[in-house]
């Protein structure tokens, strides 16, 4: 799998102040930056195809999810970082941040892409589920943790669903038990955006594979019902990685979606 080609939120602003982050440098795709938010546990690599499809065309960077442990923290951290206007793309946790961030600047959003995700707050019983996970992570079992978090059986079934797995288990390895309990109390926390979804203005795909069981079709189906400009499209063969699952299809997907009139 190649490397990411991926601008961090930190070097972005860098390169901003110095006039090297221009539309014009991306060719004559002459729209905004697209901000990549990834899943639980994850980093730029759970983006990687996505990355290196759009980066020939537009400036794009990937903002991690850490500072704090409520997602409304994490949405305000990462705002201070974010170019003016930009593009947002949510996997998972990143698409609940996303939603946050839909909800505190409207403004900023140009077109938002919301990947095997869900706008409801958890359940108490889904809230207990993590309790043990985040005890293991604490006393030094991180890795059943994270194998727990993402089982086999949320991928869909083929002869990469052990390379992608191997992949979550290292970028969560390297991410490490800290951010893994901050991350989980965030997700326990979380807000109900259905409010948030049904005043969303602007251009909005809804992405979800078919064999997602985390985020399931139907919960997607809801969830494009909420948003009034919103398209969904079902990833075949794919769960809930789809673009990792299944780039190519994703990359399609994204490209139809920048292609999209703004919605500022």
């Amino acid at each position: 799998m190649k490397p990411p080609i991926a601008i961090s939120i930190d070097s972005f602003a860098d390169q901003q102040d110095k006039g090297q982050t221009s539309m014009e440098q991306a060719g004559n795709w002459g729209r905004e930056p697209v901000v990549f938010l990834p899943g639980m546990m994850c980093d730029a690599r759970v983006f990687t195809p996505q990355l290196n499809a759009l980066s020939a065309l537009t400036p794009v960077m990937v903002a991690p999810l850490h500072g704090g442990a409520r997602v409304e923290d994490i949405a305000l951290h990462i705002l201070a970082m974010l170019p003016e206007k930009f593009a947002l793309v949510g996997l998972s946790m990143g698409g609940i941040v996303a939603l946050e961030l839909l909800r505190r600047a409207p403004e900023r959003i140009t077109r938002l892409c919301l990947m095997a995700t869900t706008p409801l707050s958890e359940t108490p019983d889904q809230a207990a589920m993590r309790e043990p996970l985040i005890i293991s992570a604490r006393t030094g079992g991180l890795e059943k943790a994270l194998q727990l978090s993402l089982p086999p059986e949320v991928l869909a079934p083929g002869t990469r669903r052990l390379e992608i797995l191997n992949l979550v288990r290292e970028m969560g390895m390297e991410l490490g038990a800290e951010l893994f309990v901050d991350q989980s109390r965030a997700l326990q926390r979380r807000l109900d955006q259905q409010a948030t979804a049904r005043r969303c203005q602007v251009p909005t795909l809804i992405l979800c594979g078919e064999y997602d069981r985390l985020t399931p079709v139907k919960r997607h189906e809801f969830m494009a019902g909420l948003i009034p400009h919103a398209g969904l499209e079902v990833i075949a063969g794919a769960g809930h990685l789809p673009g990792l699952e299944q780039p190519e299809a994703v990359n399609r997907a994204l490209l139809h979606w920048l292609a999209a009139p703004s919605g500022t």
